[in-house]
């Protein structure tokens, strides 16, 4: 684990403070206090309890506006995988994730913490359809043809027939065995085929999206930083007008404004927003149909502004 300086010390005993005021269950916070204390003494740094690490998660996700008006941030399920160091074992717990967090449709708040000094994920999100560049044209995700191309290099496959909605692997790095590539089995990805309330030609289109938007970032708790992957809920704005319709990704707004006889010549004509709007109905249509979670686009996140050395997501 990385040494604590005297700055990371001061956010240990913060936090113990913090948190043995909001579980007077837990104990004295001077008889933790003088564990912890020798802990970093003797090893440089120290580990927190369990009951420790879910309360810091917790408050570091009510803080951040990530989530939506009227979720319960104290329903996040907190997974404690700080025993898993092989690229294997992350791996193992990110594809466990995915399945833990979209359950049956009712997508989960989730967030899996490795240890500091576990194999690391390259990845920014666990799911990530590819982006093939061909003949100045591009299938699937704009945003990720260079990452595509990496992992080609590295030896991943994509299948004979190519899609628009081809998984990525997860890439792990780890100090003996490098770097290493994992395909996802595709069924742990839960994706919602995505129709239109109204307009019928819509499903011709052949859109889908996956069900659970997990990303990898750190988390600060008492001074020690962990690798995690944690997924929130959804917006219908974040898989319509984001990533189907935005030129940079998938680049579908033009192609459903031409459907609508709109005007595309302009941006004057708000052709952009109008497809926006009916890509964001059909993503809420499609999947509450489906019985996966989804928030509305209108749905507005609350942010609080968090201490010096209050529990926090980085990046």
């Amino acid at each position: 684990m990385t040494a604590l300086l005297s700055t990371e010390l001061v956010a240990a005993e913060e936090f113990l403070h913090r948190y043995h005021g909001a579980r007077p269950r837990a104990g004295h916070v001077q008889a933790r206090l003088g564990k912890v204390r020798a802990q970093i003494a003797e090893t440089g740094t120290y580990e927190h309890t369990r009951a420790e690490l879910a309360y810091g998660a917790r408050i570091a996700l009510r803080d951040s506006g990530v989530y939506t008006d009227g979720v319960p941030w104290r329903g996040l399920l907190v997974r404690d995988l700080r025993t898993a160091r092989t690229s294997t074992e992350v791996a193992a717990g990110c594809v466990q994730h995915l399945r833990l967090a979209a359950g049956k449709g009712r997508v989960r708040p989730t967030v899996t913490i490795f240890a500091p000094d576990s194999s690391r994920l390259v990845n920014e999100h666990l799911v990530r359809y590819a982006g093939y560049a061909q003949h100045g044209q591009v299938l699937g995700d704009r945003r990720h043809v260079a990452f595509t191309e990496t992992v080609r290099k590295m030896g991943w496959r994509p299948p004979t027939a190519r899609s628009a909605f081809d998984l990525l692997p997860l890439v792990v790095q780890d100090e003996e065995q490098g770097v290493r590539l994992f395909g996802l089995p595709r069924d742990v990805v839960r994706e919602v085929p995505l129709e239109h309330p109204e307009l019928g030609w819509f499903v011709d289109l052949g859109l889908r999206w996956h069900a659970v938007g997990a990303r990898s970032q750190r988390l600060s708790i008492g001074g020690i930083e962990y690798p995690v992957v944690f997924n929130g809920i959804y917006t219908s704005s974040a898989i319509g007008a984001d990533a189907l319709g935005a030129d940079g990704a998938y680049g579908f707004g033009r192609v459903i404004a031409e459907h609508l006889g709109l005007d595309t010549s302009s941006d004057e004509s708000l052709w952009r927003e109008r497809a926006s709007l009916e890509l964001d109905r059909a993503v809420l249509h499609s999947f509450r149909a489906a019985g996966v979670t989804i928030a509305p686009r209108g749905a507005r996140p609350t942010r609080r502004e968090p201490g010096r050395y209050t529990p926090s997501f980085l990046g």
